[in-house]
């Protein structure tokens, strides 16, 4: 089959709450959406999503590359879309979101030209999964309070919390969600990402306060900058918690390097970032190396999201999902053959 068409639409929604992380803020989600479309009608969707991470992925920047990106792939065969995407990883190396939108939505045409779901393609394991629910850094205590009620009402156990690198900021968060969570729940799980803001030192000064406290930490994901490999090498070995990284992490390439430098216990992979290649090619090196796996996302819509869920359900080889962006914005309860029930994703599967 041949490809037709590229389209793009932009989606700006509001958040529900502030999103706020150690390098940056924002009110709003903002996406290019994708959508290729073949001589025979088929199509493929995907999300080209903005992140604090990739700063240079503005949407101008994304519908820039998507216009480039039309020409050359107009008229060609949908079965060459593994050599596509190499080139334009090579071509747009500092656009890695951009490139995994499209990558996504040429993987679901080329699925639906050999009569494979996602689902099955990734071998149809789980047919449930189960969600944390961000908790963003915040100084509004009142907000907090707010959105992890929100959490709580809508039957959520794992929470994660996003952390500033000020330590004296970030434990004074931490008690109060600990506060509120030990007065509201029975039981529940606490993640911290510091998102590159902590350093060697405040890292261990912060590890140190938690164990005075007594607060059970299941993972702290990105907390020092991400090429800060001498720090990461410190922070392993004296981390009595789990060093999931992700800022550090965008390829094999890169994963190769991490696992041969030992500065990790985990991985987390998000299509948004790696893509589908990729993000397949991560999962053999980790269980591989024996190293932990999380699942994430970027704010993205259901368009995205949905791939992380097929790819986490698919392999069932996740141990720690973070897949809520859906949950920051007004939604259906159904996309496609997934059903959203907090905090699980159902697949509708015979």
């Amino acid at each position: 089959m041949i490809i037709k068409n590229l389209s793009v639409k932009t989606v700006i929604k509001p958040l529900k709450v502030l999103f706020s992380t150690s390098l940056g803020s924002k009110e709003e989600m903002m996406s290019v959406l994708v959508k290729i479309t073949l001589d025979n009608g088929s199509y493929g969707l995907g999300e080209c999503p903005t992140s604090f991470v990739s700063k240079l992925e503005t949407i101008e920047a994304i519908k820039e590359i998507l216009t480039y990106t039309k020409k050359q792939i107009q008229n060609k065969p949908i079965e060459d879309f593994e050599e596509i995407v190499q080139f334009l990883r090579r071509r747009f190396f500092m656009y890695p979101m951009t490139v995994s939108g499209i990558e996504v939505a040429l993987f679901r045409a080329y699925l639906n030209v050999i009569g494979i779901d996602e689902y099955t393609y990734w071998g149809a394991r789980l047919k449930n999964l189960e969600t944390d629910i961000t908790i963003p850094f915040l100084t509004d205590l009142n907000a907090i309070n707010s959105w992890l009620n929100y959490g709580i009402k809508k039957g959520f156990k794992i929470f994660k919390l996003k952390l500033s690198g000020d330590v004296i900021q970030d434990i004074l968060l931490l008690s109060k969600v600990n506060e509120i969570l030990n007065d509201s729940t029975s039981s529940h799980t606490i993640r911290l990402d510091g998102n590159q803001g902590f350093t060697e030192k405040t890292f261990l000064k912060l590890q140190d306060i938690m164990e005075k406290k007594g607060y059970i930490i299941q993972c702290f994901e990105q907390p020092l900058k991400k090429n800060d490999f001498s720090g990461m090498k410190v922070i392993k070995k004296y981390s009595h918690i789990p060093i999931i990284l992700d800022e550090t992490v965008f390829s094999s390439c890169e994963l190769n390097r991490v696992i041969s430098e030992n500065i990790c216990d985990g991985v987390n992979i998000k299509v948004a970032k790696s893509g589908i290649l990729e993000s397949k090619r991560m999962i053999e090196i980790a269980k591989r190396h024996k190293l932990k796996l999380m699942i994430g996302c970027m704010t993205e819509t259901m368009i995205g999201l949905s791939a992380g869920i097929y790819l986490a359900c698919g392999t069932g080889q996740f141990d720690f999902v973070d897949l809520d962006s859906i949950y920051y914005i007004r939604h259906k309860r159904n996309y496609g053959n997934i059903n959203l029930v907090p905090p699980f994703f159902f697949i509708n599967w015979a």
